[in-house]
């Protein structure tokens, strides 16, 4: 039961919360409205949805302990947490009450952050806040999620480039040899980078022509600036994928350049360490597509990022008419609905995926005539693919989509 009753110059409800306790809200300046409060809360209390709104004073600092406690995830998500956590969400929010962040106080937020943030970012932030905020309501800290429902991403974001084959091989062509297989590696596997760089030899096999992501330690992880290995990004990137001839061929000379060193890990840094992100993309893939005028390097495709040879990939697959269960399971993506019940993988859509990915390679492989000025396009020794075509190029025009590369 609910009451209302007069509190010096303005009005107060009184209530009994489930457990017997003699509770109250003040600060109704009309009898009508604190009479209507009070019909809300015994609606609630009939129900079994009130809400206590004392237990909303805690502030967001206090309840984000408990929260990050019960969660289960990676080491990299939960570094992305935290970084979210400690530079946007608690100096906004971490001193205020659990119940009085607004939906309002939220989206003026999203404004500010949206000046200085790319969209997505923006959208992984917010998206932390809501998850905060809605195991809170469920935990009976608040009636409502401000964040429920709240539209963040607005699509106005710009597409991300892919790459043709002849552009991925003038980017090869200007690598090492080693890096130039990684190159090749990721926009033929459609493999991420912590895939790539993670990968141990016995995880490839060239006598199937096999790559597999270990679901434990498949993927290579920097932690607050620390590497170790750990599980891929999702249960569906535990997979087996299959490489193309010419690819199993510069494998196996790369792993035989190996053999003379004794490295572990199928990638490395020309010192045998693990490779860092940050380090090979400030050093080795920034001036290679931006392009490097005391290399006499031409840009090939400025603004393009590793992670987009994945979506090259994907681009490839698509053109090749890959049927779309593969395509998701070559990428370690997991189909949704009906459709990833219903449809599988079969051997016949493998061999002809390889098929379709060795003639794009073969045609984007450039050799010059006698006669000095007609080129050939077609198969090669690809044995010999390491020393020979990957010698780097001098191209000095931008290499366009249309434009096959200098050699």
């Amino acid at each position: 039961m609910a009451w209302v009753e007069k509190h010096g110059p303005a009005w107060r409800v009184r209530y009994r919360t489930p457990d017997g306790t003699l509770a109250s809200e003040t600060g109704f300046t009309h009898h009508t409205t604190a009479k209507d409060r009070a019909r809300d809360i015994e609606s609630d209390l009939r129900r079994g949805t009130f809400v206590d709104p004392t237990l909303g004073d805690l502030p967001l600092r206090e309840w984000v302990p408990t929260w990050r406690e019960a969660h289960d995830v990676s080491p990299t998500t939960q570094a992305k947490y935290d970084s979210h956590l400690r530079n946007h969400i608690l100096p906004k929010f971490g001193d205020t009450p659990l119940k009085e962040i607004s939906r309002m106080t939220v989206k003026g937020w999203i404004k500010t952050l949206r000046r200085s943030l790319a969209e997505r970012t923006v959208g992984d932030v917010v998206t932390l806040l809501s998850m905060l905020l809605g195991d809170a309501v469920d935990e009976g800290l608040i009636g409502a999620n401000p964040c429920r429902r709240l539209r963040v991403d607005t699509g106005d974001h710009d597409e991300r480039p892919h790459a043709s084959p002849w552009q991925v091989r003038t980017i090869a062509q200007r690598c090492s040899p080693a890096t130039a297989v990684l190159v090749v590696t990721a926009a033929y596997t459609g493999l991420r980078w912590g895939e790539l760089a993670g990968l141990r030899r016995h995880r490839v096999d060239l006598t199937r022509g096999t790559i597999t992501v270990d679901p434990k330690d498949g993927a290579l992880q920097e932690v607050n600036g620390r590497l170790e290995l750990g599980p891929p990004k999702t249960k569906a990137s535990a997979r087996t994928v299959h490489l193309p001839p010419f690819l199993v061929e510069l494998l196996k000379t790369h792993h035989a350049e190996q053999n003379e060193r004794l490295r572990e890990h199928v990638f490395t840094g020309a010192d045998g360490a693990l490779l860092r992100r940050t380090n090979f993309r400030r050093r080795t893939w920034l001036p290679i597509v931006g392009g490097d005028t005391r290399r006499g390097w031409a840009p090939v495709l400025p603004g393009l990022h590793f992670h987009d040879l994945r979506h090259t990939h994907k681009t490839w697959l698509i053109e090749d008419g890959v049927p779309e269960v593969l395509q998701h399971k070559r990428l370690g993506h997991r189909m949704p609905g009906i459709r990833g019940t219903y449809s599988h993988v079969t051997q016949v859509m493998v061999d002809a995926m390889l098929d379709g990915l060795q003639r794009r390679w073969e045609r984007s492989v450039v050799t010059s005539t006698p006669n000095g000025g007609v080129t050939t396009y077609g198969a090669v020794d690809h044995t010999k693919i390491i020393c020979s075509q990957f010698a780097p190029t001098t191209a000095k025009k931008p290499i366009g989509e249309d434009h096959r590369p200098a050699v």
